[in-house]
């Protein structure tokens, strides 16, 4: 699946995963437990349940090395892949080190970033401490947990679910595009918050951050093991789902971050580390983000989207006169704002940097005050558009053979025939085409999204 051409440069670095009071081996980058990676007693505390392991808190540190490593080497300026080892001590290393976990961890780990990695595990040299606080309980047996973040999907799908499942429904925070705690004061909730973080300052850290994918998926196959709960529900629509793996940009790897691809082999690995038989569903997969928006505000006048962020700008790119705002162009804006056109409804201006779509400039389009307007930020905006405009294309019949190749991976993850899964895909994508094509007509002749979309045809 990974290849190297002779004639391009595969960055590599050694990682020694260390133990307070211990060195990393000579050569090797050390990865400091307790310095470059922080667990949170409080964090921790959420997932204090009767069944609480040591593998639990191991594979949370493998995460955080995976984290680590995926930040401190950049991509090479050509190509796309790295190779990384890793050497973790863990409470039971025979474990990790058994074909049918070690296997699959490194399957999962490659398939998603794109890169070569080693795994090496041996023995602590001391136990790690356990949550202190008594057992949390559950009032009803829980069916299925739900990666939950500030996003709009994430909301929507969990406000449905919670329709059908009521409390058999278990949110499990998985981050924050503006803070990652719990803010439920100090009540205690299951699964509140991430319970580590990897604060990595090198300079000039990798930024494509494809490690994410596993870290979540980790995160919430742990939650699911500990409250005995047989789904992950991915809440994902389509668009976000799909579109960046069926859209490669340049010589990027293509990014399977919430696609059932990854999700089968996590699963996959989660059932060989923790003796389970959990598995990651994708109930708005065959949905537009549009369609899944309209439905979650059809259930009782819905209204609590408009406080979900969408925007992959950090907070210090993306506030005006003190006050956070979302960018507006990037493809996670333009998706969300396409969506809520698509769904009927209408959010205030004042919610994005780049307020005014229909004006016949960027920059005629940025609220006054904005002063970090950079040549990155003209470029997360192009793609932005670009990239649902591209995903529009797949409608079009000379798409069909690519449409048609991602259906037979497709159906292979979610176990459905391949015809059905084609058929369901181009529905899709047509949706979406649908739905972009009258976007850009709301937006009118003049925007400049228009003469964008209009100067690749």
């Amino acid at each position: 699946m990974i290849s190297a051409s002779a004639n391009v440069h595969v960055p590599g670095i050694e990682i020694d995963v260390v133990e307070p009071g211990c060195r990393a081996r000579k050569g090797r980058v050390a990865f400091m437990l307790g310095r470059d990676v922080k667990f949170s007693t409080a964090g921790l505390e959420t997932y204090a349940f009767a069944r609480w392991e040591p593998v639990v808190y191991d594979a949370m540190v493998v995460a955080a090395a995976i984290e680590f490593g995926d930040k401190i080497v950049q991509r090479p300026p050509q190509g796309w892949a790295r190779r990384i080892a890793l050497r973790i001590p863990v409470h039971e290393p025979e474990r990790w080190c058994s074909p049918g976990v070690a296997g699959l961890l490194q399957d999962a780990v490659e398939f998603l970033t794109g890169d070569y990695w080693t795994f090496e595990f041996s023995d602590r040299q001391s136990t790690a401490p356990a949550p202190e606080q008594p057992a949390l309980s559950l009032p009803v047996k829980t069916q299925a947990v739900l990666p939950y973040s500030d996003g709009m999907d994430s909301r929507a799908v969990a406000g449905l679910l919670a329709q059908k499942l009521g409390d058999k429904l278990i949110r499990v925070r998985v981050g924050s595009k503006s803070w990652d705690q719990a803010r439920n004061g100090v009540s205690r909730v299951p699964f509140a918050t991430v319970p580590y973080s990897v604060p990595c300052k090198m300079p000039n850290q990798e930024s494509s951050s494809r490690s994410r994918g596993f870290k979540f998926a980790l995160i919430s196959g742990i939650a699911a093991y500990l409250a005995d709960a047989g789904e992950i529900v991915i809440p994902e629509s389509g668009q976000g789902a799909i579109g960046p793996a069926l859209l490669n940009v340049g010589h990027a790897y293509p990014d399977y971050r919430n696609h059932p691809l990854l999700g089968r082999r996590m699963s996959a690995f989660l059932n060989a580390l923790l003796g389970t038989r959990m598995r990651f569903v994708y109930p708005r997969i065959w949905s537009t983000k549009g369609e899944t928006l309209r439905e979650f505000v059809a259930l009782d006048g819905e209204s609590d989207w408009k406080s979900t962020r969408s925007c992959w700008r950090s907070n210090r790119w993306s506030s005006v006169d003190g006050k956070l705002r979302q960018c507006g162009v990037c493809a996670a804006c333009m998706l969300r704002r396409m969506s809520i056109h698509a769904a009927g409804l209408e959010e205030s201006a004042e919610t994005y940097i780049a307020y005014n779509l229909g004006a016949e400039t960027l920059q005629d389009g940025l609220v006054r005050g904005f002063s970090r307007r950079t040549v990155a930020f003209d470029e997360y905006a192009i793609a932005g558009v670009l990239h649902l405009d591209h995903l529009a294309d797949m409608a079009e019949p000379d798409a069909a053979p690519l449409v048609r190749r991602h259906a037979v991976f497709l159906a292979q993850a979610l176990d459905l025939p391949q015809l059905d899964t084609e058929a369901l895909l181009r529905g899709l994508v047509e949706r979406h085409a649908e739905e972009w094509k009258n976007y850009l007509d709301a937006l009118g002749e003049r925007s400049f999204v228009q003469r964008w979309v209009r100067a690749r045809q």
